[in-house]
């Protein structure tokens, strides 16, 4: 972000469904996230810092603005759909700012992307999924101008149904963001577990962070490959099974 004022990142999942439309799911994420990096790129974690034994007339030069991770989405989406080179497609999406000077996180999610924070070896935060059913996560989409008929029941969610959330980070505090090829195959716990591991192997920070990356998606790929394994997909699936059930009887 604008004078290292802080760091934005990202995460976006293309909807795998538009294969069967002959449209290629990963550019519609590919260019929200290049565009959110081109908004955020220019702005400002936090209130611009101005210096003040600078004159009124020199403080109104200072370029950029403050931007929440909620206003780059909007923004980013829009660029999306000003894309001639995007013709459809689908996305959900978890934007995350870090301000420098105060440590205050900020997010938003739209769908079943997301992020945790593990402090002192503990899950201080789970981003909550947001779905319209089972399986069927918010989205932002854009359809095809010429065929809006034939994609009349898409899921066309707005940025303004993103879910924000504001934390003031401390020293030490882990940050993982994700899409639900993680959240779907390892659980929270055993994020959390994995970072402590790490952890006691020692090494620089930055060691450490490679490492941990490298041991989620090694894990990630076991699990998905463990047929005997019951996964939090899996989990999620006979809880929503329970409940129609539930529903039924009630009823």
């Amino acid at each position: 972000m604008r004078n290292g004022s802080g760091i934005a990142f990202g995460v976006a999942d293309g909807v795998g469904g538009w294969v069967d439309s002959g449209v290629d799911p990963s550019l519609f994420s590919q260019a929200l996230m290049f565009h959110a990096h081109r908004y955020s790129s220019n702005a400002w974690a936090g209130e611009p810092e101005i210096d003040p034994t600078l004159d009124y007339e020199e403080r109104e030069e200072i370029e950029g603005w403050e931007m929440t991770p909620f206003e780059c989405l909007d923004l980013a989406y829009g660029g999306v759909l000003r894309e001639k080179f995007v013709q459809a497609g689908s996305s959900t999406a978890c934007l995350v700012t870090l301000n420098a000077s105060s440590g205050v996180l900020r997010s938003a999610n739209l769908g079943d992307s997301g992020f945790l924070v593990i402090r002192s070896n503990s899950l201080l935060y789970r981003q909550r999924q947001q779905t319209h059913f089972f399986n069927c996560p918010k989205q932002l989409t854009k359809l095809p101008a010429t065929s809006l008929r034939r994609f009349s029941r898409a899921c066309v969610d707005s940025p303004s149904e993103a879910e924000t959330y504001r934390l003031r980070l401390l020293d030490g505090d882990i940050i993982i963001a994700y899409t639900d090829g993680l959240a779907d195959n390892v659980f929270a716990s055993e994020m959390v577990q994995l970072c402590a591991l790490v952890a006691r192997r020692g090494g620089t920070e930055d060691e450490q962070v490679q490492l941990i990356a490298d041991r989620l998606v090694d894990y990630a790929r076991f699990c998905m490959d463990n047929m005997a394994r019951v996964s939090p997909f899996e989990s999620g699936f006979r809880f929503a099974e329970y409940h129609v059930l539930l529903i039924s009887v009630f009823f």
